[in-house]
Formats: structure tokens, sequence, C-alpha cells
């Protein structure tokens, strides 16, 4: 016995104790405990229970933690027999989105800045991988290079810029677009989603999808996530994470709800799994029904399933989108409040998940689905108050074109110095 003491205690002279560690997560504005949080120690990773309290098993110098309507912290560990405190900051993300053309644009970009610096924005949407598949900078993913998705780099240089917006205290939110990626279609069609005919299908844009089945699209994806979290982003936030919304479509597995589910719902947990050791938020875009829907509204999102494996549900509720209303109100942008208070509470209903878990995507575009009427300050705000008086973890405003105005938005209150 005494030899092996003698032999285990060298390991146990490191800074974190070679069986766990034990610690408790506060809110640092209230003290309150933090439940739920999470604490990562390289893969391996622990949950605080109702008191805040953690014990994580792992041999490191440091932990990461984080908590949904929190930021996220690096904390040395503590020395043997130590209760670690860490209190982190409470952090309610409010967003513009920048395409991979905004955020290139040096004007586009600027106007985003200014709103952050004279409004409540406080956080950046930026496409990594956009809606046709190109990422953004010089990507090191060699399958990138490969099937031509670094054709079109609008920023040269990700960590100079990345850089720059930490510095000014940005909360930065990696999209990734995944099942809709038209250059690794075109370079693998035994990738892609194929008509009864076994062609390859196109959607409505003309752009075809990659196979939610197909393992060496989720590796490629989750490559480029890896990415993006080792470049210092605070959140990845996967879009497209769905099967194409069109009938007679052919797969790798037959189309059914449980094999949807079963693949939209894998690869969340893949990229959780992958991501770990990074302490990087997760986040998956859904559809606005998919509030109210009881089945995966035939696309595999579900929202109990996906809850279970990211830190935010972002549903897209654009009152544009409900092109079949809502119970009592048929005409979603004469009642934009409605639309989003209630079927944010409906998720919540549905899920029992905090009000914290969600943070939606707001409209801040022209209507194309019902009187083509401009979206202005009046309707933003609308939609602002309703999901702060849900309690949601902030929200997103979507503006394809990357234009937006302070009309709508709070003023940044003056620093006192």
């Amino acid at each position: 016995m005494g030899k092996w003491l003698a032999a285990l205690l060298p390991l146990c002279l490191a800074p974190l104790s070679c069986l766990a560690t034990d610690g408790q997560v506060l809110d640092a504005a209230s003290g309150a405990p933090i439940a739920g949080a999470t604490v990562t120690v390289g893969d391996t990773v622990a949950h605080t229970d109702e008191i805040g309290h953690f014990s994580v098993a792992g041999t490191t110098d440091t932990l990461g933690v984080r908590a949904p309507g929190y930021g996220r912290l690096t904390v040395p560990a503590a020395p043997l027999a130590t209760l670690l405190e860490v209190r982190l900051p409470p952090l309610r993300p409010k967003a513009l989105y920048l395409s991979s053309y905004g955020v290139g644009n040096r004007a586009l970009r600027q106007a985003a800045l200014d709103l952050i610096d004279r409004t409540e924005i406080n956080a950046l949407v930026l496409d990594v991988k956009g809606d046709r598949g190109f990422i953004s900078y010089p990507s090191a993913v060699p399958l990138a290079a490969q099937v031509g998705a670094l054709h079109i780099t609008t920023v040269p240089d990700i960590r100079a810029l990345l850089a720059q917006l930490k510095a000014r205290g940005v909360y930065l939110i990696a999209r990734i677009v995944v099942f809709k990626d038209q250059p690794l279609a075109s370079a693998r069609p035994d990738l892609t989603v194929k008509t009864a005919a076994g062609a390859v299908w196109r959607d409505r844009e003309g752009l075809a999808w990659t196979d939610p089945f197909r393992r060496e699209v989720w590796d490629y994806n989750l490559a480029i996530a890896e990415e993006a979290a080792q470049l210092g982003f605070d959140e990845i936030q996967f879009d497209y994470l769905r099967f194409p919304d069109a009938p007679g479509l052919v797969y790798a597995e037959p189309n059914n709800e449980a094999n949807r589910v079963a693949a939209i719902t894998g690869f969340a947990a893949a990229a959780r799994r992958r991501l770990a050791p990074y302490n990087v938020f997760l986040a998956v875009d859904v559809f606005g029904y998919v509030c109210w829907n009881l089945d995966d509204t035939h696309i595999g999102q579900r929202l109990g399933d996906l809850a279970s494996q990211v830190d935010y549900l972002s549903p897209m509720l654009y009152p544009s989108g409900f092109q079949f209303g809502i119970p009592g109100y048929p005409n979603p942008v004469t009642h934009v409040q409605q639309i989003v208070g209630l079927s944010l509470a409906r998720a919540a209903r549905r899920t029992g998940l905090p009000a914290a878990r969600f943070r939606p995507w707001l409209q801040a575009f022209k209507d194309y689905a019902f009187d083509r009427r401009a979206f202005t300050g009046a309707q933003i705000r609308a939609q602002i108050d309703a999901a702060e008086h849900f309690g949601s973890a902030g929200w997103m405003l979507w503006n394809p074109r990357n234009q937006y105005r302070a009309d709508g938005l709070q003023a940044e209150p003056a620093v006192t110095p």
C-alpha cells in the first residue's frame, strides 16, 4: 500500500485533483446558485445541480464554465480539498446578422458596429458557412478547399477581425449552414438528396442539398464548427440543420419521422461531443412552426430532442414565415407581438425548458407573404418586447441585406465616470 501511495502522490500534486474538482457556480450579479451550468475539463462534461454544485473528474489546470443566460469563463482549477467558486456574469445577447458579404463589406460592418456603440445591440451573428455553402475566410479544413468552398473569401484575416470585435466586447456567434451546401453537393453528388428519378434535387433557388444521413457530410460540418470554436467564437449556431421541406425525395435511409429525428438530433449530439473541449455555446435554428407542431414538421426538427443536445434553441419567429397564422391570429403581420410571445410560450410549455434556453430570430425585413408592409421600429420593438417579456436569452435581428437602423432599439445608457 505504501508503494502505491508513493507512486500516486506526484500525480495528485497537479493543479487539479487526480479524482475530481468540486465547486459551485453562482450568478455574479445576485450571488444566486445557477442550476444546469456546464462545466468542462477537456472532453469531460459535468452539470451543476439545483444549488449550483458540481464535481468533475480530470487532470488539467483550467475548467470551462458556461450557462444559458450567462457568459462563458475559463477559470483556474482549485487546489486539492478546495471548493471552487465560479461567478458567471449574466449575458443576454442582442444580435444583428451579418452575411459573408455583410461582414466583409466595410460600410455594412461599420454600420453594425455603430449600432453596437449607440444602442442595446451587443452581439453579432456572422456567417462562417453561408446559405450557398461558401466559407467566408481561408479555412484550414482540407475538404473546404477541395470542393471549392473557399472560392469567395470575404474575410481575409478572420483572426484579426475577431480580435477587433472581442476588444469591443462583442459576443460572437458563428452561423454554419449545414445541409444546404452547393459546393459540397457539386463536388460530391453521391452525398446529395435525390429526386425519385435519381437526379440531384435542387430547391427553389436552384441549390442542391447534401443528405442528412451521410456521415461524411456530418464530419465536414463538424470540422468547420471545431475550427470556428478554435478561432474564439462564443457560440456555434447551426442553421439548415434539417431535411428539405419538399415531398418525394430520396435519401440514403428511409424517409420517415423516426429516421429524420435520429439524424438531426444525432448531428447535434455529435457536435456537442466534438466541441466539448472548447466550452463554446451551441445553438440550433428551428422553423417557427416547430414551436407549435407535435411532430417533426417533416424536416427532422423536434424541440425536446434537440434541446437535450444544445444550449439554445433559436426559433425563426418571422411573422412573414407564419403563412397559416397561429390560433386566433390568422394574419401574423398585424399581430407581431403575439406571434413571438405565444410561440415562445408554447415552446416552453411543451418542452418544460426555462425561458433562458430560447433566443429567437426576429424579423427586420419587409414582409413578403401578406401585404408587403415595411417592418419599421414599431414592429421590431413589438417583437423585442414580446421576447423580453417571455424572458428569452436575448434575441437576434435578421435582415438579408444586412441593413439595420436604430429605430426600434433602445439607446445604450451613457457610462458614468
